[in-house]
């Protein structure tokens, strides 16, 4: 991915050089009570982006996004319900450590941190991003509207679409509301080229 267009800083070649430029951030108070940076994996040339909140506990122990239980069920949207492998797609939050107590992320930490989750997108070049509850959904796309009214309409980030839908820790707390994601899920994999099952998994 050449581009001597513009300088390194505003156009990253690479995931790494993104990650290069992360370091071991202090660019917000976050930092103080992290145990481990949580940058994001998957497929650097994937279609596809989950685009969640922050880190929770385990992911703060890992290293990794949704690897605890909110983590298992979107595993289990995109494995068992999109047909693909977790590792095609490409998973990251809109903050890269961990918030006191689970909390949601402050403005400011954000606004420290939302840089790099672009540049992410930017480098990945995706055809969809899926946004993972109100965070992501109100500071990428840069509306005050809540997750209940903006999810499963189609939105577009610098030219990709965007399909917001509720975030897998709801769901944990809110399984009735797995149907409503799922129809979501559907408009992806349809925007995509994804053969849709005929029938629904119960996971």
């Amino acid at each position: 991915m050449q581009g001597d267009e513009g300088g390194t800083s505003v156009h990253p070649e690479t995931l790494d050089s993104i990650r290069e430029e992360l370091g071991e951030c202090v660019r917000c108070k976050l930092h103080k009570g992290r145990k481990t940076i949580v940058f994001g994996e998957g497929d650097a040339e994937a279609k596809l982006v989950f685009v969640g909140e922050g880190p929770g506990f385990e992911e703060d122990q890992q290293g990794r996004p949704f690897v605890g239980a909110a983590g298992q069920l979107l595993t289990d949207i995109i494995e068992k319900g999109m047909r693909i492998k977790r590792a095609e797609v490409y998973i990251c939050n809109i903050v890269k450590c961990r918030p006191p107590g689970n909390r949601n992320p402050e403005p400011d930490e954000v606004a420290a941190c939302i840089g790099f989750v672009k540049q992410q997108i930017a480098v990945i070049r995706p055809q969809v991003i899926v946004t993972l509850g109100n965070v992501p959904t109100q500071n990428l796309l840069n509306t005050k509207e809540g997750i209940t009214r903006m999810r499963g309409k189609w939105q577009e980030y610098e030219g990709i679409p965007v399909m917001p839908t509720f975030h897998p820790s709801y769901l944990l707390r809110s399984p009735g509301e797995k149907g409503k994601v799922w129809e979501d899920i559907k408009l992806v994999m349809k925007r995509l080229g994804l053969s849709i099952p005929s029938k629904e998994s119960d996971s």
